[in-house]
């Protein structure tokens, strides 16, 4: 999708856009690059008040968003590649789990910034089915053979017995409901952020319809009142164990979502903050950074628990200040190397790459064991496996992803 933990770590992408086409693209806006479970298609848009439908108003694409994409999903990468080959900095790499945060605030953003008020809600909700199950059901279908045994080998703990009812939960995205570990990643571990992404889907044609009159303004405040109120519940919890109720992770993750709807919201209505890529991203290397050394020296660095109880809600204002930079410095003409056909072919398949890089990471695990001691020697390990990862999702995405979901989409 903090992040999963495979059977000893988990997770991935989200995210979220579908491809405009030709004649689509010639009768309404223009859309952002694709969000976290997208290729080059336009997001499927929801339906507004008929009287906010006029007029129409062309929003220019957001592509570099889709190279960005690519290095979120890398991120995750090389967390769960710990698993089979740690590097020195194992420790910090476990913040790639925070990846799925990224593409939970960049689905959030691009449904929103491309969302058409003609669209009917049945429509967003076909094209979101088209968006993420096909590839999903392919990728659950081989990791089985991966993760799970009649007869599990105990030192294998990432193997687990075969169990039919878990499996059709995972089918039908179910998971992420559960806060048993064995039920939220069971199936293909990457898959429980599927699960919060249909959560999302599910409600954002009503979000949409409350929040599209907000400008500026309300957009910040939306971003501001979410993250507050996510934080603030979390510290509660800690205080009140017992007695306040810990929500499920479609709900927890709500926070990151609702704050890429209020990002979007603001640049919709014509802001364009200059915030330079550099400085943009070293606050977030800073912010990440100061997140990893305050979980180390826990007892001695000043507000270590409050910092740790509210990681995700930091997270989501990390990423969201990368995303703002890009989407800004895009929509201002600016150049990007994060547009480069490489990094776009790349962030094309990260949906694909998320769902089955683990899969392939452990399958190696299971015939050759841990590659060796911590060491950089390691890095050979991570190239190796990023290449058989890279060539598996394009695979996936050429010949089930992408054709699939035209076809399921169904008549524009």
């Amino acid at each position: 999708m903090a992040m999963v933990r495979l059977p000893v770590a988990s997770s991935l992408p989200s995210r979220d856009s579908d491809m405009t086409k030709a004649a689509e693209e010639k009768k309404g806006q223009e859309e952002v690059a694709p969000a976290p479970l997208a290729h080059d298609e336009p997001p499927a848009q929801v339906p507004a008040d008929p009287a906010a439908a006029a007029p129409r108003i062309r929003l220019p694409r957001v592509e570099s968003l889709t190279g960005l994409r690519w290095w979120a999903a890398f991120f995750v990468f090389a967390h769960h590649m710990t698993n089979l080959a740690p590097l020195p900095i194992h420790k910090f790499l476990k913040y790639g789990t925070s990846g799925v945060t990224f593409f939970f605030v960049l689905s959030g953003f691009v449904l929103t910034w491309s969302a058409r008020p003609q669209t009917k809600v049945g429509t967003f909700y076909r094209r979101r089915f088209a968006r993420i199950w096909p590839a999903h059901a392919v990728a659950l279908l081989v990791a089985v053979f991966v993760f799970y045994r009649f007869d599990p080998d105990p030192t294998m703990s990432w193997i687990k017995p075969f169990e039919i009812g878990v499996l059709l939960l995972t089918l039908v995205l179910l998971q992420g409901w559960s806060n048993d570990p064995t039920v939220l990643y069971a199936g293909n571990p990457a898959s429980w952020t599927l699960s919060v992404e249909a959560f999302f889907y599910a409600y954002f044609p009503f979000v949409w319809r409350a929040t599209q009159r907000l400008k500026l303004a309300g957009g910040l405040i939306l971003c501001v009142a979410v993250v507050v109120i996510g934080g603030a519940y979390k510290l509660i919890l800690f205080h009140n164990p017992g007695v306040v109720p810990v929500l499920p992770q479609p709900v927890l993750h709500s926070v990151a979502f609702l704050f890429g709807i209020g990002l979007a919201i603001a640049l919709r209505s014509g802001w364009r903050p200059w915030i330079p890529f550099p400085v943009a991203f070293a606050i977030f290397s800073v912010g990440i950074y100061t997140l990893y050394y305050s979980g180390v020296h826990a007892k001695t660095f000043p507000l270590a628990t409050t910092m740790g109880l509210t990681q995700k809600e930091i997270l989501t204002v990390l990423y969201g200040v990368l995303i703002l930079a890009v989407a800004s410095r895009d929509l201002r003409g600016g150049r990007s190397w994060l547009r480069s056909k490489p990094l776009v072919a790349l962030g094309q398949w990260s949906y694909s790459f998320y769902l089955v890089h683990a899969t392939i990471l452990y399958a190696i695990k299971e015939f050759h064991g841990v590659a060796g001691p911590i060491g950089w020697a390691n890095l050979t390990w991570y190239a190796g496996v990023l290449v058989l990862s890279i060539f598996a999702s394009w695979l996936l995405y050429k010949f089930v992803e992408h054709p699939l979901e035209r076809r399921l989409r169904g008549p524009r």
